[in-house]
């Protein structure tokens, strides 16, 4: 299966280039659900193979492959394309999106579904709806990344967009599984969850930065951009692993490792030669894990058993999503527009939130119960509409912007 799955990425990638040139992830986005959709038909023909194909796809455990195995490597690859420098002048802007955001949109989008489900007859309790708004709350670093590297942003907006999509996952993690308790029935006290949150954040960026640092003085005792390469491999792993281990955050142990790899200033610990091998390879990594990621998550078509007397409630979880990312963002916007810094802030801070396979691995953990077709079916809704609407038309959004800015600056 996996020689399978590296195969279409392959072939899609060459079709794409080739022809349509949409963005890859879109592209594999695209390609996973045309296959789905067509072994579904298929099955009307030939049950038995369907149901093979079926049992492979769902066997493919789509929430272990992110969460456990896909995330680390990703994450410390899109952390070493961010401008530390910038994030650092943004790190106000950054953690509030992060953790205040990721909070707020959490409430707001959770009593929203909540009487959205009320008006349209549907039963999902206002615990489970709260465990919703967590999961799609914080923005997806993949989609996120993959986005902004093809737009004509400032670098305030860019790295803006970055750190929030790399440190606001964590964060909703936490918050999702606390929030999953309380809705199974355990009763974790709101300080107990705040202490949670701050511990597992700060602890996991601690160990990340410590491992980084450690990892950044044993490349500069050396020259062998093998083994230095290889070091950084063992890092991203290794600190994602330690800090699950230590009940910390892996993803934001695993970001704050690749800033640390990434920053300029570390570029003093290694030749010119291991610094090509290091950019390369984590380049590579990124682009194919990427697009085996996208490619995946339309396969999990297959798995959602969507209901067409749905629709109406799909369409309106990514109505109220969009609209309270604006909503969110409305602050920083209007205080870089305020600025100068960017023409059309708050838009594209708005519209380069997007939400992807992060969320649909949460979803997918969920245990079984009542609310969770309900929520699998808002979360992927919500998370193709995302990478396939805002994914396509963020660069063009970005590039008019840009002209306008230019045009009313001359």
């Amino acid at each position: 299966m996996t020689a399978l799955f590296l195969t279409l990425v392959a072939v899609t990638g060459w079709l794409n280039a080739r022809t349509l040139k949409l963005p890859h992830g879109v592209a594999m986005l695209f390609v996973g659900m045309a296959g789905a959709i067509a072994i579904l038909a298929l099955g009307r023909i030939a049950p038995s193979f369907a149901h093979q194909v079926l049992a492979a796809a769902t066997g493919a455990n789509f929430a272990q492959t992110v969460l456990g195995y896909l995330l680390a490597f990703l994450l410390f690859a899109g952390a070493m394309q961010v401008d530390l420098a910038e994030l650092r002048r943004r790190t106000l802007s950054v953690w509030t999106l992060a953790t205040l955001g990721v909070v707020a949109s959490t409430v707001i989008v959770g009593v929203g579904l909540w009487l959205l489900a009320e008006g349209l007859g549907l039963s999902l309790p206002l615990p489970w709806a709260l465990v919703f708004g967590a999961l799609i709350s914080p923005t997806d670093p993949i989609a996120v990344l993959a986005a902004v590297r093809h737009g004509h942003l400032s670098g305030a907006l860019r790295a803006i967009l970055q750190g929030e999509a790399l440190f606001n996952d964590g964060v909703g993690i936490v918050v999702f599984t606390a929030l999953v308790a309380f809705a199974s029935g355990a009763a974790p006290s709101p300080l107990q969850a705040l202490t949670s949150v701050f511990v597992q954040s700060a602890g996991g960026l601690a160990l990340g930065s410590i491992a980084g640092f450690v990892v950044v003085r044993a490349m500069h005792a050396i020259d062998d951009f093998i083994v230095e390469v290889t070091l950084t491999l063992a890092l991203a792993t290794g600190v994602y692993a330690g800090a699950q281990a230590l009940h910390l955050s892996g993803p934001i142990a695993v970001v704050g490792a690749g800033l640390l790899i990434g920053d300029e200033h570390t570029r003093a610990a290694m030749t010119e030669t291991t610094h090509a091998y290091l950019r390369s390879f984590w380049t590579l990594v990124d682009e194919v894990l990427n697009a085996l990621l996208f490619l995946l998550l339309g396969l999990q078509l297959f798995t959602m058993a969507l209901q067409p007397h749905l629709a109406g409630f799909c369409l309106g979880a990514a109505a109220l999503v969009l609209a309270t990312r604006f909503a969110i963002v409305l602050p920083w916007g209007a205080f870089l527009h305020l600025r100068r810094e960017e023409r059309g802030a708050n838009v594209i801070l708005a519209w380069g939130g997007l939400h992807g396979a992060l969320s649909v691995a949460l979803a997918l953990s969920l245990p079984p119960g009542p609310a969770r077709p309900l929520i699998l079916a808002a979360t992927y809704a919500v998370a193709t509409i995302s990478v396939a609407l805002q994914g396509l038309t963020f660069a063009p959004l970005t590039r008019w912007l840009d002209g306008r800015r230019r045009k009313a600056a001359s």
